[in-house]
């Protein structure tokens, strides 16, 4: 169950099936397979967005209280 935790590995799921769905798509044995990886696919989208959301780590500086919008890698006068 941890391995669903981690961000790095949504992301190269989806993007394998999502791989797999362009490949498929363009030969009409498999175009039923293509199809059904197109129906969940919505799904697995919405599982990697999650799992960025909830599990990745931010590893930037966190912005002072007055600097409510801010580009961190910007400074303050060059903005």
């Amino acid at each position: 169950m941890m391995m669903l935790k981690k961000p790095g590995v949504a992301v190269a799921v989806v993007s394998a099936v999502l791989l797999c769905y362009c490949v498929l798509i363009n030969f009409d044995s498999t175009v039923q397979f293509a199809y059904i990886i197109f129906g969940i696919s919505p799904f697995l989208v919405l599982w990697m967005a999650y799992c960025i959301l909830r599990y990745d780590k931010f590893e930037g500086r966190e912005l002072a209280e007055d600097e409510e919008w801010r580009y961190a890698d910007k400074n303050k006068d060059e903005l």
